[in-house]
């Protein structure tokens, strides 16, 4: 599970069922007590006394907050529905339940009242998250992108201990063929520094020169770090048309290879897939 990819309409719903647990509490109905009407001996029952409104409203709009986001957390998909479709039903049925009981009652209480809106507030977020740029936002912001590793004194930036581009050198061979090198001029006339041997030289560019076998040139794409600023999924990289993850907004994801308008990306569980789409993305 991915806490970061939850956004500022989860937060809403997280919200919206905490009303609804809360208002299950309060009285569901008020009376009159105007008149001379004595009210001290009646008990207002709360939804906890009436399972039938608790079922309806109160449980299915919690119960469908919860769909939402487990499945936003982690995307399950049952007989060929997400939860978060499963979740946003309840919300909506909690809704109209709500709705015609609390016009249905005689003297609405503070339960019934405070339940109507939470459940308009619940309903509203799990259907317009997914659809208003506002609330498609991430919830917790974006970690900062990884640091880049200081090279040692005097090396190249990227290039320090354990660089995948750097050459390993030979345990006992010198890092360059410079003053001292064991190729360079000796007897007589001694190297000057950063020179090499000119028979060398010319054998090494003609080595360079000659043609290696078929090889295919290396690729100009370097790695880096990205984020997308909306849940986008992740295509497998055999073609079908169901996806295999999806990328949540605030977790930052290793880009591995360009494939035509689409990024080769790597996931935090070793995963590879195509993102087509790559409006957008944040580089790291």
């Amino acid at each position: 599970m991915n806490i970061r990819s939850l956004t500022r309409g989860d937060g809403v719903v997280i919200g919206a069922a905490v009303v609804l647990f809360i208002a299950s509490f309060l009285s569901l109905f008020s009376y009159d007590c105007s008149g001379g009407i004595d009210c001290s001996r009646l008990n207002s029952p709360n939804a906890w006394d009436s399972l039938g409104i608790l079922m309806s409203v109160f449980l299915a709009g919690i119960i469908g907050a919860a769909l939402v986001i487990v499945g936003r957390l982690a995307p399950r998909k049952v007989v060929g529905l997400d939860l978060g479709q499963f979740g946003t039903a309840f919300t909506v049925f909690a809704l109209w339940t709500a709705f015609w009981t609390i016009i249905d009652v005689s003297g609405a209480g503070a339960g019934l009242i405070l339940g109507l809106l939470g459940t308009i507030v619940l309903a509203a977020a799990t259907v317009a998250g997914p659809l208003v740029p506002a609330l498609k936002a991430p919830l917790v912001g974006a970690p900062k992108p990884p640091q880049a590793v200081q090279p040692p004194y005097g090396g190249q930036p990227g290039q320090g201990y354990g660089y995948p581009g750097a050459q390993q050198q030979p345990y006992g061979a010198q890092p360059s063929q410079g003053y001292g090198y064991p190729g360079a001029q000796t007897g007589g006339q001694q190297g000057q520094p950063g020179q090499a041997d000119p028979a060398q030289a010319q054998a090494s560019q003609a080595q360079q020169a000659a043609p290696q076998g078929g090889a295919a040139p290396a690729g100009d794409f370097t790695p880096f770090w990205f984020a997308v600023p909306v849940a986008r999924p992740l295509y497998g990289e055999d073609g079908a048309p169901n996806p295999i993850a999806e990328l949540a907004p605030g977790t930052w994801y290793l880009a591995v290879e360009q494939r035509g308008q689409g990024l080769i990306a790597q996931t935090q569980d070793g995963r590879r897939g195509v993102l087509q789409d790559t409006t957008g993305i944040q580089r790291g």
